[in-house]
């Protein structure tokens, strides 16, 4: 019990050391580009209302008095109150994460269920004319740019074909571009990765025993195989799945999707100081929460495994 209690004492070091480095790094990036009342006030505002203004905010004092003020009220659980919406910070972000989230999960699904198919398939036909097409297919998709994917669906679905609406959300034919252009760098990674896993463990003795015993090439390919070489394939899984919720930033500008990565750009913009550490503090959960959750699949696929 002691060993667990010490191990789980060093993850949770490891996590807040994580947030409040992230949280740093971005509050002296965000706030060298430049002065977000320049964006606030009208132009033909005066200097009084100006420095008003940067005082209310508390922008007039010194970048580590700001610094020690945002750590202090980081502490408290206080991420300040937006300036361009005028509402506590992480509310605003905290509204935006289920459209991301269902972005997300319904991406990472419709990657799953193309992906190892698709990579089973390459490493079952290597050095096959079909199964270096089909991995010649996902290498193509890895090497897309997102923006231009997303652009050419637009165009031929959109512009083209009239079949489906540019962007929004909420009715379920909304979901089909975004989804699509969101799963196609997931898909064709884990479709190359799980192709690479299985020609490793394709050539083990257990393989060729499990054939030898009788058993069926399904029950070899799923059981034996996949399962044995799921290790790589589930930590590129939990990365992804980290990377997609912790915003889908191109895509969501791209079908003007209300979600958390558009929100950042909108805030990035605007010099929205706390709605992008708000954001940044949450992904970076999110990502910790992910890297929490590949650990114990590792526990369940090898027992071998052992927390360090």
């Amino acid at each position: 019990m002691g060993g667990r209690g010490a191990i789980f004492a060093r993850r949770l070091l490891r996590a807040l050391f994580v947030l409040w480095g992230t949280s740093t790094v971005v509050f002296f990036i965000i706030h060298l580009s430049g002065d977000p009342i320049a964006l606030l006030l009208p132009p033909e505002a005066g200097s009084d209302e100006i420095q008003r203004v940067r005082h209310e905010y508390g922008f007039d004092q010194p970048i580590p008095v700001q610094y020690g003020i945002f750590i202090t009220q980081l502490l408290q659980g206080d991420f300040g109150r937006s300036i361009r919406f005028g509402q506590p910070a992480m509310e605003v972000v905290l509204e935006r994460v289920p459209a991301t989230l269902e972005l997300a999960v319904i991406s990472i699904i419709v990657s799953l269920l193309i992906a190892l198919p698709v990579g089973t398939f390459g490493a079952l036909r290597a050095n096959t004319r079909l199964g270096e097409l089909v991995m010649g297919i996902a290498l193509l998709g890895q090497s897309t740019p997102i923006f231009f994917f997303g652009i050419v669906l637009i165009l031929v679905f959109s512009a083209w074909l009239h079949l489906l609406p540019t962007g929004g959300r909420g009715q379920p034919i909304q979901f089909i571009m975004p989804v699509f252009t969101l799963a196609m760098f997931t898909m064709a990674s884990i479709a190359r990765l799980t192709r690479s896993s299985m020609l490793d463990v394709m050539g083990q003795d257990y393989i060729r025993t499990a054939r030898a015993k009788g058993a069926s090439e399904l029950r070899v390919v799923l059981r034996h195989a996949l399962k044995n070489s799921a290790l790589p394939i589930v930590t590129v899984i939990g990365i992804q799945f980290g990377s997609l919720l912790g915003g889908a930033v191109v895509t969501e500008t791209i079908f003007s999707w209300p979600g958390m990565g558009r929100l950042v750009i909108q805030a990035i913009e605007t010099r929205d100081y706390p709605i992008v550490q708000s954001a940044v503090f949450l992904a970076a959960c999110w990502f910790i929460v992910v890297n929490t959750a590949v650990d114990f699949a590792y526990l369940y696929l090898d027992p071998r495994v052992k927390y360090v």
